[in-house]
């Protein structure tokens, strides 16, 4: 299926827009996506698809200024309204069918508003899938680096810092995906201060927030992946209030879209609705 671009307007006044993939056929449930601190929902078209073929009604927010969203561009206010964006548009979801499943889909930095929501809004989602999630990353600024964003988010909060994230290599180990990253238009590359020290906030509140995962909980890992820590990642899910499903793709790097058409984690997250869910 087409996805269709909309806007959604927060409770701030934010509009950020999302693709719609409407289900083929009666949908089964609903699969909300949220991307990386460096991607956007124009990575993932092929999977999306494929989820709406396969019978879910599919939405993929592009975060508040990352995406094509150009308005405070490489900012947010806070990690609590990161949470409330993505709260509030399944809200908006649940009064049009509150009897439909809404799972919700973290992928890389995106796994920690995922993971972090079921705290914040307890009861809103049916599912949580953690596509590589970023809750123990690999890469993050050098200990200098992270002064000078905590000193500049008290002194100059909208100055920019790299995201240590540039090297498309970090992403897939395929030389088309690896051109479509480098050359991408919306990719976001700098972020402000502000969105930086809000990501180690989120940080700390997860700390909080993982034994409170009171929904089902799929886990997705690729063998190779550079950004973040397989094994402390599957020791952090671990604390999760109930258990943890766990799947290890080998071979596959961090973003599971870049793998070959064949790769099966599509197939295995709609199995995984189903079987859990009841879709």
């Amino acid at each position: 299926m087409a996805d269709a671009l909309r806007t959604f307007r927060a409770s701030d006044g934010y509009a950020f827009y999302v693709r719609h993939y409407p289900a083929a056929g009666a949908a089964r449930g609903r699969l909300v996506f949220v991307h990386g601190i460096r991607s956007h929902g124009g990575w993932y078209a092929r999977g999306c698809a494929a989820f709406a073929a396969a019978g879910f009604d599919v939405h993929f927010l592009d975060r508040r200024g990352a995406g094509l969203n150009t308005a405070a561009r490489g900012d947010a206010p806070s990690f609590r309204r990161l949470l409330d964006d993505v709260a509030e548009y399944v809200q908006s979801l649940r009064a049009e069918k509150a009897w439909m499943p809404v799972v919700l889909a973290g992928i890389s930095w995106g796994g920690k508003l995922a993971a972090a929501l079921s705290y914040r809004r307890p009861g809103l989602l049916d599912g949580v899938a953690l596509l590589c999630p970023g809750l123990v990353p690999r890469i993050a600024p050098p200990f200098a680096t992270r002064a000078r964003i905590a000193l500049a988010r008290l002194a100059r909060p909208w100055k920019f810092f790299p995201i240590p994230l540039n090297e498309p290599d970090l992403f897939t180990a395929d030389p088309d995906w690896q051109q479509y990253v480098a050359a991408d238009p919306h990719g976001l590359r700098e972020a402000t201060a502000r969105f930086l020290f809000a990501s180690f906030g989120l940080d700390i509140y997860l700390r909080r927030a993982v034994k409170r995962v009171r929904v089902p909980t799929l886990l997705m890992l690729a063998e190779h992946d550079r950004v973040i820590d397989n094994a402390r990642t599957r020791l952090y899910a671990g604390g999760f209030g109930p258990p943890v499903e766990l799947i290890d793709y080998p071979g596959a790097h961090h973003t599971l879209e870049f793998e070959s058409a064949d790769h099966p984690w599509v197939g295995d997250l709609v199995k995984w609705m189903e079987r859990r869910l009841g879709v």
